[in-house]
């Protein structure tokens, strides 16, 4: 299970109160939030992804003293994300066309995109598990059924229901039908 934007936030300031623990649990965390970030941007190879994922963890314990405990910590994360990418890219000497490039110019639109990552967080929260799940892995993870089915251990099939009705209840609810 994924931690909220309010859980990594609370992590984060406890690594900067000097708490190992929470410095320790924070890193781990963002482990598959890092690989979902670079598998959705990027098409490469798993170990320049893997590659991204260390050098992002690195510059968040870095820099960790950069960050501002009034802003969000996903708004943050996700700037250094894509700076690492960018250098990424650089290093490589070649040129991409990059989702949301402009967010990096303007610090609120990280906020912004946090800000739906939560309501998008909060509404998945709604559904039952096993449908929340199928969602996230397919319309969020970037995974494709079959990769979704094995992490959750069920059918291909029992993947594309979920995700159909799931996402047939968010529409419901968003249109306030339930």
């Amino acid at each position: 299970m994924r931690a909220s934007e309010t859980q990594l936030k609370a992590w984060m300031i406890g690594g900067l109160n000097g708490d190992a623990t929470d410095q320790a649990r924070l890193l781990r965390a963002l482990v598959p939030l890092l690989g979902a970030f670079y598998r959705r941007r990027m098409q490469e190879r798993q170990g320049d992804i893997d590659d991204l994922i260390q050098e992002t963890l690195i510059a968040v314990h870095t820099r960790r003293a950069t960050y501002d405990r009034e802003r969000l910590f996903s708004g943050w994360l996700f700037a250094i994300a894509r700076y690492k990418m960018i250098d990424h890219f650089r290093k490589e000497g070649r040129t991409c066309t990059m989702e949301g490039l402009e967010d990096i110019l303007v610090s609120e639109g990280f906020e912004d995109a946090s800000g739906a990552r939560m309501d998008v967080d909060r509404l998945l929260g709604q559904l039952p598990e096993k449908q929340a799940e199928a969602i996230r892995a397919t319309r969020l993870d970037g995974l494709s059924t079959s990769e979704a089915a094995t992490r959750a251990k069920i059918g291909e099939s029992d993947v594309k229901i979920s995700v159909h009705r799931g996402l047939k209840a968010l529409a419901a609810r968003i249109r306030g039908e339930v």
